[in-house]
This record gives C-alpha cells, sequence and structure tokens, in this order.
C-alpha cells in the first residue's frame, strides 16, 4: 500500500482468535495483527499452521475465518478513517475548493475519455505522406530525386577522398625527409613535432569535411521532406494543373548505361541458389531459402550509374519501406558500440553516402544505443551483487564482469544492437550482433552465444515484421588460412540446423507466416564450396518437389 504525502498512515495491532476442537481438548489460537495488514492472507495462513502445529482437518476453517477477520477489521479501520475524514470537512478543517480540484484533476489524468488528444507527430504524418506518394505516380520522381541527392553526396565524399589522399602524400613526403636527417640536424623531439603536426592537420582536415557532409544532409533532408509535403498538398487538389509539371521525371543516372566495372560486378555478385521448403509437422508453412556468395554491404550500397536491377532494387526498397514485409541484415561485430574500426567503419561509410530522409544518421542511433546499454548495465549490476551469474557454455562469469566493469558500454556475445535506414540498397533494418574470435574456432555448439543471438534475431522479426533476413552463414564475413574445407561443411551444416530449428519455432511466435531467408556467404569463397554448400541445403531443409503434369492423348 502507497503512503499519500501529507497523512499520517497509524498502525493498529488486534487480536485474532481462531478455536477449534481437537479430540477431547478445546484449543485457542491467539495472533496479534497490525492493522492495516500488508501481507498476504495465504502466506500468513501458511505460517501460521507451520509454527504453531494446527492439525490439517481445520486448515479451510482457519483460512475462512482469517480473511473473514481481516477484511472485516480493515472495512471498519476504513469506516472510521472516513467518518473522521468527513468530521474534518464539516468542521471546516479541510479546504472544499482545494479538495475538489484535487480530485478533478486525478480523475481527468487517469480517465482516458478525458485525456488530451495526441498531437500530431511530424515523423509520423511525414511517414503517412510518403507512403502515399510513394505508391502513386509521383513514385518516379521521388527515385529521382534521391538518387540525385546521392550523387551529389557521393561526389562530395570523392572530393573529401581525393583532399585527404593528397595531405597523406604531401605529409609521407615531409615524413622521409625528416627521417632521412634525423640524427644529423634533426632529433626524435623533432620528429616526434612535425608528427604530431601532420596529425593535427588530418584531424582538422576531416572535422571540416564531417561538418560539411553533415551541413550537406541536413540540407537535403529538410528540402526533400519540404517538398514531398508540397507535392502531396498539391495532389489532394484536383483542379490544380500545374501537378503534371511537379511529377514530371526529371532526367536522372539511373537511367545511364551502367559502367564496365560495375556490370563485371554485378555479373560476379550473381553466384546464388534459391530452395522452397515447407516446415511444420501438421500446419505446413513455406518459406524460401537463398545461398548467396556476396559481399556483405552489397546490400546496402547503392550504384552511383545504372545497372540491370538497381532501379527495381530502390523502388522495392521504398515500397516496403512502411509495411509489414521489412528487410533486415545481421551485421557481426565486435563488442564496442561505435562505427570506427573494421566492417563497422565500412558499414558507416556507407550509410553515409546516401542522405536518410526518414530516420536519424547513424551516429544519432548509436549514441541512443549506448545510453540504453549504460541504463541496462547499471539496473543489471545490483542483480548481479546479489546473485552471481551461472557460468554457462564454459565461460567464466568472473571474466564478463571483469569486462563490463571495465568498459559498461560494451555489450557481450550474442548481445545485439538494431539501427534503422531507408538509404540502403536492400535492408531496411541492420542487426549488429557481437561475436568475439570464438567464433572462428572449429568447435562451437548450438548453445554458442552467436548461434542464440540469431534464434533472438529470428524472434524480433516475427515480432517487428521484418520477413525478409540475410544471416551470414559461416557466422564470419571473411575467409581466413584455418577456414579449411571441412570448417566450412561443419559449420555450415551447424548453422543449418539451428536455423531450421528457430524457423519452426517461428510458428508459435506468428502463427507461421511465410518468410525469405538469406544465407551469405563471403565473396571469397571458391565456386566449389559454394555448391557443395548448395547441395547440402536440400538434406537438412524439406524442399519442395516439383510436380510435373502431362495431358493424355
Amino acid at each position: 500500500m502507497k503512503k499519500n504525502k501529507g497523512k499520517v498512515n497509524t498502525t493498529t495491532e488486534k487480536e485474532f482468535v481462531f478455536r477449534f476442537r481437537a479430540g477431547r481438548n478445546d484449543c485457542v489460537l491467539k495472533v496479534p495483527l497490525q492493522f492495516p495488514v500488508q501481507e498476504n492472507v495465504s502466506d500468513l495462513h501458511g505460517r501460521l499452521m507451520l509454527l504453531h502445529k494446527i492439525p490439517c482437518f481445520v486448515e479451510k476453517e482457519l483460512k475462512s475465518t482469517l480473511s473473514t477477520f481481516i477484511e472485516s477489521e480493515t472495512i471498519q479501520d476504513y469506516d472510521r478513517e472516513a467518518e473522521l475524514a468527513l468530521r474534518r470537512l464539516t468542521t471546516g478543517e479541510v479546504d472544499i475548493n482545494q479538495l475538489t480540484n484535487t480530485w478533478a484533476k486525478a480523475y481527468s489524468e487517469t480517465t482516458l475519455e478525458h485525456a488530451r488528444p495526441e498531437e500530431p507527430c511530424w515523423d509520423e504524418d511525414f511517414a503517412d505522406v510518403y507512403h502515399e506518394l510513394i505508391h502513386s505516380p509521383a513514385s518516379d520522381t521521388l527515385l529521382n530525386l534521391e538518387h540525385n541527392y546521392f550523387v551529389s553526396v557521393s561526389e562530395l565524399i570523392s572530393e573529401r577522398d581525393m583532399e585527404l589522399k593528397k595531405l597523406q602524400e604531401r605529409q609521407a613526403a615531409e615524413m622521409d625527409k625528416v627521417m632521412q636527417e634525423l640524427g644529423k640536424t634533426m632529433t626524435d623531439q623533432d620528429v616526434n613535432a612535425v608528427a604530431s603536426q601532420h596529425f593535427d592537420a588530418q584531424q582538422v582536415l576531416e572535422n571540416k569535411w564531417a561538418n560539411e557532409l553533415k551541413q550537406v544532409t541536413h540540407i537535403q533532408k529538410q528540402e526533400y521532406q519540404e517538398w514531398v509535403i508540397k507535392l502531396h498538398q498539391d495532389m489532394q487538389n484536383p483542379n490544380n494543373s500545374t501537378i503534371n509539371e511537379e511529377i514530371k521525371v526529371q532526367p536522372s543516372q539511373l537511367t545511364v548505361e551502367s559502367e564496365p566495372g560495375a556490370r563485371l560486378y554485378e555479373e560476379q555478385r550473381q553466384l546464388e541458389e534459391s530452395f522452397t521448403i515447407h516446415l511444420g509437422a501438421q500446419l505446413k508453412t513455406m518459406h524460401n531459402l537463398r545461398l548467396v556468395r556476396a559481399n556483405v554491404l552489397d546490400f546496402c550500397k547503392h550504384r552511383r550509374h545504372g545497372s540491370s536491377g538497381t532501379k527495381l532494387r530502390r523502388l522495392q526498397t521504398a515500397l516496403s519501406l512502411y509495411s509489414s514485409s521489412l528487410c533486415g541484415l545481421v551485421l557481426l561485430v565486435d563488442n564496442r558500440v561505435n562505427s570506427y574500426s573494421g566492417i563497422k567503419r565500412d558499414f558507416a561509410t556507407v550509410s553515409k553516402e546516401c542522405t536518410d530522409f526518414h530516420f536519424p544518421r547513424l551516429e544519432e542511433q548509436l549514441e541512443v544505443v549506448q545510453q540504453v546499454v549504460l541504463y541496462a548495465r547499471a539496473q543489471g549490476s545490483s542483480k548481479h551483487k546479489v546473485q552471481p551469474e551461472v557460468p554457462r557454455n564454459g565461460t567464466n562469469s568472473e571474466d564478463k564482469n571483469k569486462n563490463l566493469e571495465r568498459n559498461p558500454s560494451n555489450i557481450l556475445p550474442g548481445e545485439f544492437y538494431i539501427s534503422r535506414h531507408s538509404n540502403l540498397s536492400e535492408v531496411h533494418i541492420v542487426f549488429h550482433l557481437c561475436v568475439d574470435d570464438n567464433v572462428r574456432s572449429g568447435n562451437i555448439t548450438a548453445r554458442d552465444p552467436a548461434i542464440m543471438g540469431l534464434r533472438n534475431i529470428l524472434k524480433v522479426c516475427c515480432t517487428h515484421d521484418v520477413t525478409t533476413i540475410t544471416i551470414p552463414l559461416l557466422l564470419v564475413h571473411d575467409m581466413s588460412e584455418e577456414m579449411t574445407i571441412p570448417w566450412c561443411l561443419k559449420r555450415a551444416e551447424l548453422v543449418f540446423k539451428c536455423v531450421k530449428g528457430f524457423m519452426m519455432e517461428m510458428a508459435s511466435w506468428d502463427g507461421g507466416i511465410s518468410r525469405t531467408v538469406q544465407f551469405l556467404v563471403p565473396q571469397s569463397i571458391s565456386e566449389e564450396m559454394f555448391y557443395q554448400l548448395s547441395n547440402m541445403l536440400p538434406q537438412i531443409f524439406r524442399v519442395s518437389s516439383t510436380l510435373t503434369l502431362t495431358s493424355k492423348r
């Protein structure tokens, strides 16, 4: 029971008396109780039976008598407090106006029909408008405008890279001259001073370009959203004669013939196999499986020059942006929530090439994730102190706790965070799954944190309308020397079987919705290895067989 402010809660002691007969003996149980009673009646009854060794044949009678006594005494206390409150009200001890205002405020704040209507949200309004326009004749204009914005940002990034490259080359030449004079006219302090100057100059240039890119993308986003809103308003007016001019298809590089390198790149990527499977014992659900050999960032990059399917992919991603058919991608990252190294830096570079007109920038989303991680660690620290974590999968919980104490913003293997995007080629949602060096060994099991992380990701897909998910089949993005053919076959078999089990669980999660699961293998894998994995997949999943119909003559 919560204590009210300004009210002194007093407790009174009352004696509970229970009489019963055990054989020829008349027994009396007397128990002092503090009112109001804060504990559960069933728990109190159980303790009385145990401590006073009450016979079992009076158990029901004792519980009934105890419940009746507590209920009646509590009602009497409430009636007594109500009489005192009314007496204070009639004698003028309480201000009637203040009391009625307090009651009216509490009632209006806790009753839905008296609540104020929610104010319209700009993001929700823009989402509704965009979803309506992208399914209208204006969709071609929207895609061309988005692509032109992308080209302008890409050119700006190319200028930045060129200027940084020239600076690094000039600094490298200066450092070579300094190193040649080391020991003659230069000392170690002079070399360190030159290196420090080079570092500062590079930082200044990078910050300058970062601010310029941030400003350009901010202007693009603002202009784009205002233009979309205006176009929607004009389309609502059937008498508007300028609407055809506004949605007139502007020339775009999407229609330009692709470069030779881009064509070769596309042809090299299209090494894939598709399967249709059925899962389930009684109620079977059909799913689509694909085995694809590609770079993981190929699903995120846009092409500056048009190629076969480029515009269709951009259109498909835009059409399903605000729908119940989202596309997700699993990206394997380390335990630091940032975009400064490895695949995270490459992904951040790709996401910056095109302005996101619907969601916050990747850096802003990662800042929110870091705050959530810190809050979760702070909430769970007290629980770890009371109940130590049980070691699992042969890992030591003390090492995990020490790692968290060292940097509480880091995440553990198997945990993941999500980023939302509208500026990627074929992906709306990216699951950043934390893995460690253990995934490169050949002895992981189905209870490994990375595997359990995939299970949790699939569960999120079921609850948030992600119907297409791309999973790294080998739990790595790049091949290395220790990843032999037996290693790849063993890892692929483990992931195939685990994902099959998780997909069978999906029927209980979402009622059995047809989904597309893409298994991604690194670009550097050989064709022979790819087709061995392709032959393994039908042996694990139940692939639908084709039926040939012939007419009798």
